[in-house]
C-alpha cells in the first residue's frame, strides 16, 4: 500500500486507539482521528492526525467525516468497553457499541474503503470456554459482548453482501501508558494504581481468584495497525493478547511490587462475572509472527512511571445508570 494510504482511526483520544493511530503514522498512512473525548483526552491523540471531535451515534456526523476525505481503511476502536458495568447501561452500550459501528459500516460501504478493522472482545465467548479459541461458538453473557458479537456478525454480512473486507480482533485485558485511570468500572489495571497512589487499599470483588490474561498495549496496537496489509488476515478473527493468567489477587501482589509498597487489600462483594477467561493465540502468532510479549511485571513497571508523573485521578462516576437493581454497591456512589 503507498505512503499516502489514507485511514480513519475511531476511538483516537482513547487508550488503545491513540496507540494504533500512533503505529499507523509508522507505516506511513495519513491518519484522520475522531473521538468524542467522553472517556478519551486530546493530549493522546498523536501528533501527526488529523483530529475532529464527534459522536459516532449520530449518524450525520459519521457521515460528514467522509465530506472532502475518503479513506482506504477503518480503524473502528470508539467504544465504550464497561463489561461489567453494561448490564446495567443497555440502551448506552448498544447504542455506542453497535449503532455506532453500524454507522460506520454504512459509509465504509457507500464510500468504497477497502478494509474495515473491529476491535470486538473475548466477551463475545461467554463463560466456560477456556482457552478461548476462534473456532468456538461465541456465546456472550452481558450486552458488552452482544453488542460487540452482534457487529462481528454484520461484518460478515456486509463483507458477503457489499464486498467489504475486514479484520475483527478480540483483545482482552489490555492495560498500558495512556489508560483512563479515573474509569472506576473497568481496567483492573489503572483502577488498583489509582488507588495505590491514593493510599488505599486495592479493591477486590469476592476473593481475588478470579482469572485473566493482562496484555500490554505494545502487543496489540501494532498488530492491528498492520493487519489490512496481511492478505491472510483479511476475513478473519483473531484473539490477541498476552497467554499467561493471573489470579486477580495475584495481579495486586505485582503492582504493589512494582510500585514497591505492601499489597494492602480490600474485598468487596463478589459480582456477576465470568470467573476464567484467557484465550488461545495460536492464530495471530501464525499469521503475523509477533516479537515477544512484553511481561507483565516489565508491562507493569512501565505503566507506574507513566502513571506516577500524571498523578492520581478522581474516580468518575457515570452518569446515566438505567438499571439500578443488582448494581453493586461500589458503583452506587
Amino acid at each position: 500500500m503507498p505512503p499516502n494510504f489514507h485511514v480513519l482511526v475511531t476511538g483516537a483520544a482513547g487508550f488503545i486507539g491513540s496507540h494504533v493511530a500512533e503505529q499507523c503514522l509508522k507505516l506511513g498512512f495519513i491518519v484522520t482521528a475522531t473521538d468524542d473525548l467522553s472517556g478519551g483526552f486530546l493530549a493522546n491523540v498523536p501528533s501527526g492526525c488529523e483530529f475532529i471531535r464527534g459522536d459516532l451515534r449520530d449518524a450525520a456526523f459519521v457521515s460528514s467525516l467522509w465530506e472532502g476525505r475518503r479513506f482506504d481503511i477503518i480503524y473502528h476502536l470508539g467504544a465504550y468497553a464497561a463489561e461489567g458495568l453494561s448490564h446495567f447501561v443497555r440502551r448506552f452500550n448498544y447504542e455506542t457499541n453497535l449503532v455506532a459501528s453500524i454507522n460506520l459500516i454504512n459509509e465504509a460501504v457507500n464510500h468504497g474503503a477497502s478494509c474495515f478493522v473491529f476491535t470486538s472482545s473475548i466477551a463475545v465467548y461467554g463463560a466456560g470456554q477456556t482457552p478461548m479459541s476462534e473456532d468456538m461458538t461465541p456465546q456472550p453473557e452481558d450486552p458488552y459482548g452482544v453488542s460487540k458479537y452482534a457487529v462481528e456478525l454484520d461484518l460478515t454480512a456486509a463483507h458477503e453482501m457489499f464486498g467489504l473486507d475486514f479484520v475483527i480482533f478480540r483483545p482482552h485485558n489490555v492495560y498500558g501508558e495512556r489508560q483512563n485511570i479515573a474509569d472506576k468500572y473497568r481496567n483492573v489495571i489503572g483502577i488498583f494504581m489509582n488507588q495505590v497512589m491514593q493510599g488505599q487499599p486495592m479493591s477486590v470483588f469476592g476473593d481475588g481468584s478470579q482469572t485473566r490474561a493482562f496484555s500490554h498495549v505494545d502487543d496489540v496496537a501494532p498488530i492491528i495497525a498492520r493487519s489490512p496489509l496481511v492478505a491472510e488476515a483479511r476475513n478473519q478473527i483473531f484473539n490477541v493478547g498476552a497467554d499467561t493468567a493471573y489470579s486477580v489477587k495475584e495481579l495486586a501482589e505485582e503492582i504493589a511490587c512494582a510500585f514497591g509498597v505492601s499489597c494492602q487489600l480490600q474485598h468487596l462483594e463478589a459480582r456477576q462475572e465470568v470467573l476464567h477467561a484467557f484465550s488461545d493465540h495460536a492464530k495471530v502468532q501464525r499469521v503475523f509472527s509477533p516479537p515477544p510479549a512484553v511481561k507483565l511485571g516489565d508491562g507493569l513497571r512501565r505503566m507506574v512511571r507513566w502513571v506516577r508523573a500524571q498523578g492520581p485521578a478522581t474516580p468518575v462516576r457515570f452518569g446515566n445508570i438505567e438499571i439500578s437493581k443488582n448494581l453493586p454497591a461500589s458503583w452506587r456512589s
